[in-house]
């Protein structure tokens, strides 16, 4: 028994021995969008088979609603090593705050696994949303977050042990086809009309291929190559939040064919488990913690990239320097507004408390009763 069981790991790796991966202990992994829609479920998937999960949220993990779905997934998975961190997509000073608590760690803390797989969409007829620092929803949220705290999280990534498979997986989707990051603009707003969501997926698939030329360039203390392998998932057409809000074009009239249609769409589209299914291949398949990164998977293969333009290293050089530069400008920008809210915070609360002391030592004050006797 034991025989054709090696033998079978050998040549298949080790996903190909069922009721085996189900017991795998993967250790410390980052989920971004980890409690609705795709990543609920791979959470889910995960944690069952003993994964330490670290649910990446908007919320606080004080929030009484996060406390109870965390509570929920310890209990249905049978798994208490999973906990959830505050990072808010909108705001890069918030991303900053977490990413160097992780980093200003010695030694390092573990970490195996990131998966980014949060986004938003502006639908065709729905409002343009801004981040809290007043940028473009689409591209603030799906490109500049994720560009922002994989750029902080760089050194923890790096130093991991060479014998650590360490995977970031990134999740994307059909709409970078139709990007164009060409016609990028110096402005809160950078995305061209009517290509917004695409171009911003765009954008993240290059810059994914450029932060793997970036890791595999490290020249590791201990001279063994680079372990860290970024991977792109497009896990297909899914019934999730997002493939609503398009399909609805962010109208009530849609909402309402939306509904109408619901057996077709229940017909036609993947549930989020089984859109989930990409990213589990892309989080255990043995076969891809080996050899180069950059790798992309759609529906548990690997395929080629339909836009050349992904792994344009002068184009990628371009949207790193203007997304560095972006980033400086907003956090520069952010750091003062919030001193000055600080500060006007601190003289409407020191304000009352001067007058109290004022009255308590006696001072005269213009136009009391004592300066009029005199």
């Amino acid at each position: 028994m034991p025989i054709p069981v090696l033998a079978e790991v050998a040549n298949g790796g080790i996903t190909s021995i069922p009721h085996l991966v189900p017991f795998l202990k993967l250790l410390p992994g980052l989920i971004l969008g980890g409690t609705s829609g795709i990543g609920a479920s791979l959470s889910h998937q995960l944690a069952l088979r003993g994964a330490h999960i670290v649910l990446l949220t908007q919320q606080p993990p004080s929030d009484p609603f996060l406390v109870d779905y965390v509570e929920d997934l310890r209990t249905t998975t049978n798994n208490e090593l999973i906990h959830a961190e505050q990072v808010d997509l909108s705001s890069l000073h918030s991303i900053r705050l977490f990413a160097t608590k992780w980093v200003d760690n010695a030694p390092p803390r573990r970490l195996d696994m990131i998966v980014l797989c949060a986004n938003t969409m502006k639908p065709r007829f729905g409002k343009t949303f801004l981040t809290q620092d007043s940028v473009e929803s689409n591209w603030g949220i799906n490109y500049l977050a994720n560009f922002h705290l994989l750029g902080i999280l760089s050194p923890a990534i790096r130093a991991q042990p060479a014998d650590r498979d360490v995977r970031i997986i990134i999740g994307t989707c059909s709409g970078y086809i139709g990007g164009e990051i060409n016609a990028l603009k110096d402005t809160r707003s950078p995305l061209p009309p009517g290509k917004e969501y695409g171009t911003s997926k765009l954008a993240l698939m290059t810059f994914a291929q450029a932060f793997q030329k970036h890791l595999d360039a490290y020249k590791r203390p201990d001279k063994q190559p680079n372990n860290a392998r970024i991977i792109l998932v497009d896990p297909g057409l899914t019934r999730t939040s997002g493939m609503r809000r398009w399909l609805s074009t962010g109208s009530l009239w849609g909402l309402l064919l939306y509904l109408i249609m619901w057996p077709v769409w229940w017909l036609t589209l993947k549930s989020s488990m089984m859109g989930a299914q990409s990213f589990l291949f892309a989080a255990m398949e043995a076969d891809l913690g080996k050899g180069a990164g950059g790798k992309f998977i759609k529906e548990c293969r690997e395929r080629t990239f339909l836009r050349g333009d992904v792994k344009d290293e002068k184009l990628a050089k371009g949207l790193w320097e203007f997304s560095d530069k972006q980033v400086e400008a907003l956090e520069k920008e952010g750091a003062t507004r919030r001193a000055r809210e600080k500060k006007e915070g601190k003289e409407e609360t020191e304000a009352p408390g001067e007058s109290k002391e004022s009255k308590s030592n006696g001072v005269k004050t213009p136009g009391s009763r004592r300066n009029r006797k005199g």
